[in-house]
């Protein structure tokens, strides 16, 4: 018998690890800069044109001109980084095809004044300048939205929506919220469809080389850290539950065309109300279902971190421009009615 403790004992302590270092890595700057000397895994393609393309202008990707980064995954999607497309022949692609976007954000409660202004001007000047882009935004007082002037060809809707009494709630049931626009109206205007967080702010281009039929963000704490690290949802009883995976990936931005993002977000509220129904909560909540669907639906473009970066996690030589950067949180009077 002491021979069976002392090894559940050191499971445990085994178990332990990959939380202990966790914590250590968003708590002490250093081992921070420390991980971002790690290097990720490289694409094994020696030309663009064998990846899955999701499109003519992917053939034209200088796959090896970013060694210093994962530039292709293993089901060959390509991980868009600064220095491997050239914008003018995705734009005119895009434009030739007639592509349109649509940008969904929610600015509930007090995040509308802290955020949603500067994230629409910002848009504004970075994103998908010279396509279509009809905005979308998803808020409990859309009298206090902020009048915005906007581009040629460029126009917002204000929905009203429900304020639940929990962010959690709130994070997790706007993949409904997006699914009944689709059906209701995103479809019949955009070819193309990108949902954000409202507590980023742009600062420099984000455009057609992103767009993809299903397009999934490496979050930016995460894309050198080992896959022991990431922390998906272990809990076998959530719809979310997940051993190991490919990336991890931020619930931030996701984006695709209508009919993906259409699919991705009835998978992912099912799950969610499923975990609901048996009492359990995802661990990152919204992300983590994300995580899941994508794990098992494998997205045909993964954006680089440089679409969605924070300054916190201090300099990475890998990360030469920032498109979109992570606005000051301030949980601890944001989250509270």
């Amino acid at each position: 018998m002491g021979n069976i403790q002392k090894v559940k004992s050191i499971l445990k302590c085994v178990l332990c690890v990959p939380a202990v270092l966790g914590a250590l890595y968003f708590t002490l700057p250093c081992l921070r800069l420390l991980i971002g000397l790690l290097p990720m895994g490289k694409c094994r393609l020696e030309s663009a044109k064998i990846l899955s393309l999701d499109n003519s202008a992917d053939a034209s990707l200088d796959l090896l001109s970013r060694q210093d980064v994962q530039t292709c995954t293993t089901w060959n999607a390509p991980i868009i980084w600064e220095g491997m497309f050239d914008p003018y022949l995705y734009d005119q692609m895009h434009k030739q095809k007639e592509s349109s976007v649509a940008l969904t954000v929610f600015a509930v409660g007090r995040y509308l004044d802290a955020y949603l202004e500067a994230f629409l001007n910002s848009s504004e000047n970075h994103f998908m300048l010279g396509l279509p882009v009809s905005y979308y935004v998803f808020t409990d007082m859309p009298e206090k939205v902020p009048n915005i002037k906007l581009g040629p060809r460029r126009n917002l809707k204000v929905i009203k929506v429900e304020r639940h009494s929990r962010w959690q709630d709130i994070s997790m049931m706007r993949m409904k919220t997006i699914s009944d626009m689709i059906e209701l109206d995103i479809r019949y205007r955009c070819t193309h469809i990108f949902c954000f967080d409202v507590d980023q702010v742009f600062t420099g281009r984000f455009g057609s080389e992103a767009l993809g039929d299903s397009v999934a963000l490496l979050h930016a704490h995460y894309y050198h850290l080992p896959k022991m690290l990431f922390t998906y949802d272990h809990n076998t009883k959530s719809k979310a539950y997940m051993k190991t995976g490919d990336f991890y990936y931020h619930a931030a931005i996701f984006g695709g065309s209508w009919r993906s993002i259409k699919a991705l977000a009835d998978a992912c509220y099912q799950s969610i109300m499923e975990d609901k129904q048996n009492n359990v909560e995802a661990l990152w909540h919204d992300e983590s279902h994300l995580n899941k669907y994508f794990w098992l639906h494998k997205p045909s473009r993964l954006l680089s971190p440089e679409y969605c970066w924070d300054t916190s996690i201090g300099y990475r030589r890998d990360i030469r421009v920032t498109r979109l950067l992570w606005a000051a949180k301030h949980y601890d009077t944001l989250r509270t009615l």
